[in-house]
């Protein structure tokens, strides 16, 4: 008996040194970003990591805990037992190894712990989801992956597996007892002991370094919650009882008086164009204080009506095409795109205007399948989707399909080309300035800003042509990028999802700086609004340029949400439940930023 408990208890501290092994291998991998001081530093993240690793270690040894009794009562390992017992380790092996390595590769361009999010990406286009890493660190990391497997198997196979262990007991009731009882008592790790709270993400938050957190965060069980919050959208961010949070959402609610809206267009049904901008920001504009690197859209800016105090909701497209087209605000922990029958039911505003007499198409260089976007753009009225398979292949020569050049070249020949008397919108989306920023083009030495100096001059040259041989009097052009900016890299929560939302055009008659406080999800109340197309079905829309609407910007990510004002800044990190930036004398929007996730959660659960 005492030969099969010391390779139950084994088997269940490999797992835990290795989660050990791995913290250490990913704080030396980031010591710069998530700014480490010492080794004592070091022993604090090891050590506030253990709760975790110990929880996922009990789920790992759950099934070699039960291997071990049967073995025990046969008295004997089975040939088919042994094959099981083989089986498992080397899938465990796999997936263990592909958790580590993979975690490793997405912490640098996400800066949060693994979550279902690439699973979701990579379901849905794999191509697209391997897309932003190059091939060298792509074959190096799938060479990793089969070398840390091949050692965790190693070590399961001399704990665990070796042959010598052959059960031969002469108490064969005694032993698979104990064993049973031993791995029941996996329930006290994984449950995280025999306080009121749970296992969750914030028992590994212990410093005011949000770096020294997320390394402490074991990214197998931040993987295995995130799987299991994908659905129970009722029961998430649950802060204030019913009656106060519709007490505190009335304070915040969308106007619907548009009588004081001052009109900005010299004509209710103008040309739209709405470009869509792949990871710009306010940094990289000088009108909005940043850096000269996009100077035609900094031109375009100081002619027309620029928005400074805007933000992005999100984190990555997917999350931010709805926010922008559907003024739904962004989710911090999924996407509603990954559930097509939600989605579909989410409003929008091609199909408003389409309701309103608009022809509308979309135009794309990449995949539109990605992320169920096909899906969701032929839900809003697009009966015309331009994407990759629209370009020959020696256009695509990006790994994201078609360059912003060709994708320009393609939008103008048809644009100029029509002959319609009905009023259109054409949204086209760019993604030249996405990782891994490989751009035919050479002006700046830092490949980020040369991919953003690339779209920004594919979008002056879509301007120009307007201009010049398109009906520019008759033409409102609008400039949104689809999340928060890649250049430079901000550690600054806000910051990050500061973007421009420019209106231009010849159909546009104020120009100017508008400094009022919104987000993406107000695009669509403002837009519609400026059309006299009714906006009223868009609950969480606000028109920006409605003096009586309560002003302020949502923003979320993974771990993260909150609400921007003039009055207050307050990000709130969920997972650690505490506010990590919060302005100002008082915490004016905590109770807003929860009421307002709490309630976007109870509109996602009952869609």
């Amino acid at each position: 008996m005492q030969r099969q408990i010391i390779r139950y208890l084994l088997t269940y501290l490999f797992v835990v040194v290795v989660f050990a092994i791995e913290r250490a291998v990913f704080v030396g991998f980031y010591s710069k970003a998530i700014n480490l001081a010492g080794t004592a530093d070091l022993f604090r993240i090891l050590a506030h990591g253990v709760p975790m690793d110990l929880a996922v270690a009990g789920y790992v040894a759950i099934l070699p805990g039960l291997m071990l009794v049967v073995e025990s009562a046969l008295n004997a390992r089975r040939k088919w037992l042994k094959w099981v017992e083989t089986g498992y380790f080397i899938t465990i092996s796999l997936f263990l190894s592909l958790i580590f390595v993979v975690d490793i590769i997405l912490y640098d361009y996400w800066g949060f712990r693994l979550d279902m999010t690439p699973v979701f990406y990579f379901t849905s286009s794999p191509a697209d989801a391997l897309a932003s890493i190059s091939v060298w660190v792509a074959v190096g990391g799938f060479s990793v992956v089969l070398l840390w497997a091949a050692s965790l198997f190693a070590g399961f196979y001399f704990i665990f597996l070796n042959p010598q262990f052959v059960c031969s007991e002469r108490r064969r009731w005694l032993t698979p007892t104990v064993l049973f009882v031993a791995t029941a008592a996996l329930f006290i790790p994984i449950r995280g002991g025999f306080t009121v709270s749970t296992m969750n993400l914030s028992k590994a938050y212990f410093s005011q370094n949000q770096g020294y957190n997320h390394a402490a965060v074991n990214p197998a069980f931040s993987l295995l919650y995130s799987a299991s919050h994908q659905t129970d959208f009722g029961s998430q961010f649950r802060y204030l009882t019913d009656q106060r949070r519709a007490q505190v959402m009335a304070t915040i609610a969308p106007t619907d008086d548009s009588s004081d809206v001052p009109a900005i267009l010299s004509t209710s049904r103008p040309d739209v164009i709405v470009v869509i901008l792949e990871s710009f920001s306010n940094h990289i504009l000088p009108v909005t204080g940043g850096e000269p690197i996009a100077m035609c859209l900094d031109s375009i800016a100081r002619q027309g009506l620029t928005f400074t105090r805007f933000y992005a909701n999100s984190f990555r497209t997917d999350r931010g095409l709805t926010s922008i087209i559907s003024g739904y605000p962004a989710q911090p922990t999924t996407s509603i795109l990954k559930y097509v029958e939600k989605a579909e039911t989410l409003p929008s505003f091609p199909k408003s205007m389409k309701a309103a007499g608009y022809d509308s198409a979309y135009y794309y260089g990449g995949d539109a399948d990605f992320t169920n976007m096909s899906a969701y753009l032929v839900s809003c009225g697009f009966e015309k989707i331009i994407s990759d398979k629209d370009f020959a292949l020696s256009q695509k020569m990006s790994k994201w399909g078609a360059n912003d050049g060709d994708l320009v070249d393609r939008f103008l020949a048809d644009y100029l080309a029509e002959k319609t008397t009905k009023p259109r919108l054409r949204i086209v989306q760019t993604s030249s300035s996405h990782e891994p920023f490989n751009v035919p083009y050479n002006r700046f030495s830092d490949p980020r800003a040369n991919a953003f100096a690339y779209a920004d001059a594919a979008v002056g040259r879509l301007v120009d042509a307007i201009r010049q041989k398109g009906n520019w009097a008759n033409t409102l052009f609008v400039f949104v990028p689809d999340h928060y900016g890649c250049y430079p890299e901000l550690t600054d929560k806000a910051a990050r999802h500061e973007i421009p939302l420019i209106f231009a055009g010849g159909a546009l008659t104020r120009t100017g700086v508008d400094d009022t406080y919104a987000s993406q999800i107000d695009l669509a109340a403002t837009l519609l609004c400026q059309l006299g197309i009714d906006h009223s079905e868009f609950a969480f829309s606000k028109n920006v340029l409605d003096p009586h609407s309560p002003h302020f910007a949502y923003i979320s990510e993974p771990g993260i949400f909150g609400i921007i004002s003039v009055e207050n800044t307050y990000i709130y990190n969920y997972e650690a439940e505490s506010a990590i930036v919060d302005t100002g004398a008082t915490s004016f929007n905590a109770e807003r930023a929860k009421a307002f996730v709490q309630t976007l959660y109870d509109d996602l659960d009952k869609r």
